[in-house]
């Protein structure tokens, strides 16, 4: 177990957990506002059942209190930024089914990405803060370049797609909170926060 932290870094910590907190309460209202207007528009049922999206980590984790602060930023990163790359999908095939037909979804939907990549940069500055270094620095070249296309979906696929994205990022916007309020609480020993000290 590592030295307990200094008492301005447990500060930093706990301020950039309320705010993440804050950050994923508000994106999940958002998604949850924008699956709505998404499922009218495009004309789906909302209780449609839809396959697990491929490239994102389920939110449901088994063992969740078992899991140290590092596995949880590192997860949490992880899928937000392959919701980043899929919502950005998502806005692209958007404009080109709608064009300028439903300017407001396209807005919610880009009001949505910009949330996300706030928050995956909100979870880069908690990696930092605990010296873990962020994954996936070096294939940043990679990522410029982006994924491989994806298999090309039939316009109904990519609205059922664009539906399990949606549902499992508000999914994930609770997991979040509830990954940062654990990370926020104090060890009754150390005082350091959970997970973060006691990571290997």
């Amino acid at each position: 177990m590592a030295a307990a932290e200094s008492p301005s870094a447990a500060l930093r910590r706990r301020d950039l957990c309320s705010r993440g907190i804050r950050l994923a309460g508000k994106m999940r209202a958002d998604v949850v506002d924008l699956l709505d207007a998404y499922v009218e528009q495009q004309g789906l049922d909302a209780s449609a059942s839809v396959a697990a999206v491929e490239g994102v980590p389920l939110a449901a984790v088994e063992r969740w209190d078992e899991q140290t602060g590092t596995q949880r930023l590192l997860e949490n990163l992880a899928a937000y930024r392959a919701f980043r790359t899929l919502l950005a999908q998502m806005l692209e095939e958007q404009r080109e089914q709608l064009g300028e037909a439903d300017a407001g979804l396209g807005r919610a939907l880009a009001a949505v990405l910009l949330q996300v990549s706030a928050f995956a940069y909100h979870l880069e500055e908690l990696l930092r803060l605990e010296s873990r270094g962020v994954p996936g620095e070096e294939g940043d070249e990679e990522e410029e370049d982006g994924p491989p296309p994806p298999p090309r979906l039939s316009l109904f696929e990519q609205k059922l797609r664009g539906l399990g994205v949606l549902r499992e990022l508000a999914q994930w916007a609770v997991r979040s909170v509830r990954d940062l309020r654990q990370l926020a609480k104090p060890s009754p020993a150390t005082g350091a926060a959970p997970g973060l000290a006691e990571s290997p």
